[in-house]
């Protein structure tokens, strides 16, 4: 069955480490993408998402120049980070590590995240929405994102690990609008 994102009720959210003491955190606001899951067989399920890479708001306009800038993510040549699943293999009865790849600036690597089924709800207007909750650690120079400074304390600007952390709320998408 198709399923919509609601952009209203997801959040895409990242975490660095900030000269070694701290965490910057972040998140894209724009986004978009369709699951096609198979509630019987949920190792079925497909994904595929689609991220703007100019939405990044970490509440710091000079930060989130830079994150844009060619330095990091290149919006302006590479306007979108994107995930396609490949797999996903069941770890417990509300549990699932999905796996797919990872584009950021052209650059493919695989992922995996663990991702648990939170709940299904009706809403008041009559709609079907499904929560799920995902979580992965990725080292940004996997993806050419290696811009950095040292600091003449030791350590680095920013941390090469980024946490990314997904609140997923999706909607039944009418059968007869899915066959369109």
């Amino acid at each position: 069955m198709a399923w919509q994102i609601d952009p209203v009720h997801t959040h895409i959210q990242f975490s660095a480490r900030h000269m070694m003491i701290s965490r910057v955190r972040g998140e894209f606001e724009r986004f978009s993408g369709t699951v096609n899951l198979d509630e019987e067989h949920p190792e079925r399920t497909t994904i595929s998402v689609q991220i703007e890479a100019a939405s990044i708001n970490t509440r710091n306009a000079d930060r989130d120049n830079h994150l844009k800038s060619p330095d990091f993510l290149n919006a302006a040549q590479y306007p979108y980070l994107t995930f396609q699943s490949t797999r996903v293999e069941r770890t417990g009865e509300h549990t699932a590590r999905l796996y797919g790849d990872l584009t950021i600036r052209d650059v493919t690597r695989p992922v995996a995240l663990d991702v648990a089924f939170v709940g299904k709800a009706r809403s008041p207007w009559g709609t079907v929405s499904l929560g799920f909750s995902g979580q992965t650690t990725i080292n940004r120079k996997d993806w050419g994102l290696t811009w950095n400074q040292a600091l003449e304390t030791g350590g680095v600007l920013v941390g090469e690990e980024i946490t990314v952390d997904v609140d997923l709320e999706l909607v039944e998408v009418p059968e007869k609008q899915a066959v369109a």
